[in-house]
């Protein structure tokens, strides 16, 4: 303790000198402890972008690909699924609900949604979190499109406006477009922080609305095109959709109806748990988790030899002070003691600034980093990892005092006492 207390007179007697090196030992833990909570809430975040659906239901492929046009908007259903088949499963005895699914168009890089009220009503996210509507209300007629908070933010739209949606999913504009049969913007979604910010959702009927005079992938012609005021609704009549979401009436039933979805017999289907394949898909992206650890363990290695590099400055203009405490009696063991504790101490404040700076920023940014980046803070503010970091930060600190304090037993007691020029 009597250490501790001579380190800490030492430490006030070079202010400066010592709040940089804290705030060098500060800004390394901050750092770390950031990178593993968004780390965390990455995770978090990914593997939570759907829940409470049970069971997510395609054309026979593998269960990434499923998983990815689905959820993230990403690739293309090798084949779509008769509407026959999804009311069979739709009035399925071990089903609850569902969610039909049907992509094929886009609107200036961002997917083109066919789906029903159902979507809004049983969509969940991040555990238990429905879909809320920052303006109007979800699609209801032919001609009502609902865009995703990202959709709307980039292109500035407003209820009201009209929006065409082009033909296919393409990365830009696109090449051909339902120009002749404009929707109209009926809602915008609240951010998520999910693929569903960046997405458009018409209800079904409006994607065989516009798609009504094609044939074959063809653009119709001036003379059998069909004028937007003329598209009846009873005139439509959805045949296929791509995909469906479900859930089961017990958690029981999943893995037996998931079975006989995938031997279904007139038709190839691919049923895959969303949870389980998220997950699988999250290890896959394991090196980018360690290139995060990485990072910050090389952070923390640069903080370290700061703290090294101002002892041992430090002790090179303290020369007369260890000769001095050399003269009093202090032995070679008290001396090397005392640089030890005061590396100790340098340490202890950068972790404990840097906790505080952590927790300090995270909690300002919350808002922000959840409604702009969707950052979910879920869980404790520092990790296993970052427990760790902390505590190796420490360790290794006051280790790193051991090297000035060799130095420093080996000068000799006149070689602080004369004056050199």
């Amino acid at each position: 303790m009597f250490f501790l207390h001579l380190a800490w007179k030492s430490l006030w007697n070079r202010k400066i000198t010592s709040l940089l090196t804290v705030l060098s030992v500060a800004l390394s833990i901050a750092l770390v402890l950031s990178v593993d909570r968004a780390k965390r809430a990455s995770e978090e975040g990914f593997t939570s972008t759907i829940s409470g659906t049970d069971l997510i239901v395609g054309a026979r492929s593998g269960p990434l690909n499923l998983l990815l046009y689905t959820v993230f908007n990403m690739g293309n259903a090798t084949n779509n699924i008769s509407i026959e088949t999804y009311n069979y499963f739709k009035s399925h005895p071990a089903v609850e609900w569902t969610i039909p699914y049907s992509l094929g168009d886009s609107h200036r890089g961002f997917r083109v949604v066919g789906t029903d009220d159902s979507f809004y009503e049983h969509y969940r996210f991040r555990k238990d979190r429905q879909l809320e509507f920052a303006e109007g209300a979800k699609a209801q007629g032919i001609w009502d499109v609902v865009l995703g908070a990202d959709v709307a933010e980039k292109w500035n739209y407003q209820l009201g406006q009209k929006v065409v949606i082009a033909h296919g999913i393409t990365k830009g504009e696109g090449i051909l477009f339902h120009d002749d049969k404009p929707f109209r913007v009926s809602g915008i979604l609240k951010k998520t922080g999910t693929a569903l910010d960046r997405s458009l959702y018409i209800t079904l009927a409006g994607l065989e609305a516009v798609h009504i005079d094609w044939s074959n992938g063809a653009q119709p012609t001036r003379e059998s095109a069909i004028p937007q005021d003329q598209v009846r609704a009873e005139d439509l009549k959805t045949t296929q959709i791509t995909s469906f979401f479900l859930r089961t009436k017990s958690r029981i039933e999943t893995l037996r109806l998931q079975r006989e979805i995938n031997t279904y017999e007139n038709e190839a289907l691919s049923a895959i748990i969303p949870g389980v394949t998220l997950g699988e898909l999250w290890r896959g992206l394991e090196f980018v988790e360690a290139v995060l650890i990485a990072i910050g363990w090389l952070v923390i290695f640069v903080g370290l030899v700061t703290l090294l590099i101002a002892l041992l400055t430090s002790l090179n203009e303290r020369r007369r002070e260890m000769s001095i405490l050399r003269s009093l009696g202090a032995s070679p063991m008290k001396l090397a003691s005392l640089l030890v504790a005061e590396s100790f101490l340098l340490s202890a404040l950068g972790v404990l600034a840097g906790v505080v700076s952590h927790v300090f920023s995270f909690w300002l940014l919350k808002d922000f980093l959840e409604n702009q980046l969707g950052l979910y803070l879920t869980g404790a503010w520092i990790g296993s990892q970052g427990w760790l970091a902390m505590s190796m930060t420490v360790v290794l600190g006051a280790l790193v005092g051991f090297l000035p304090a060799v130095q420093a037993q080996r000068r000799a007691l006149k070689d602080g006492l004369s004056v050199k020029t």
